[in-house]
């Protein structure tokens, strides 16, 4: 069973930064995606950025591009998302997703989510 945890969520003020990180494991895991999305009060959850477990082939949601970015270290089986310039509008829990497609099949395992509050 793969298992996905998020953790680095905290009360920040806005235009400081802020790293989340997202720790998978389970079998094959590195045969999957981990992907960063979000969720604030009253809104649809959205995508924030992917890469794969080099690091590259990264994506971003145009809403943080340049402000935020991701990474990942391998070795540790984990995905990082550097969260700079922080915004109210930040404010929300964020997810880890891990996914992986086969012929046919689609696995996807989410995480608890972490919280990030960022005061007005």
């Amino acid at each position: 069973q793969v298992q996905v945890e998020e953790s680095g969520g905290g009360l920040v003020h806005a235009g400081d930064s802020l790293q989340l990180s997202c720790r998978a494991s389970g079998p094959s895991i590195n045969r999957y995606r981990l992907a960063w999305f979000r969720q604030a009060p009253g809104k649809d959850r959205e995508f924030l950025a992917t890469c794969n477990w080099s690091g590259g082939d990264s994506i971003y949601d145009d809403s943080v591009k340049g402000r935020f970015t991701i990474s990942a270290d391998s070795a540790q089986n984990t995905v990082y998302l550097q969260m700079n310039s922080l915004k109210p509008e930040d404010t929300a829990v964020y997810f880890c997703r891990a996914r992986r497609r086969t012929g046919t099949d689609e696995y996807v395992y989410w995480g608890q989510g972490t919280q990030v509050t960022v005061p007005s």
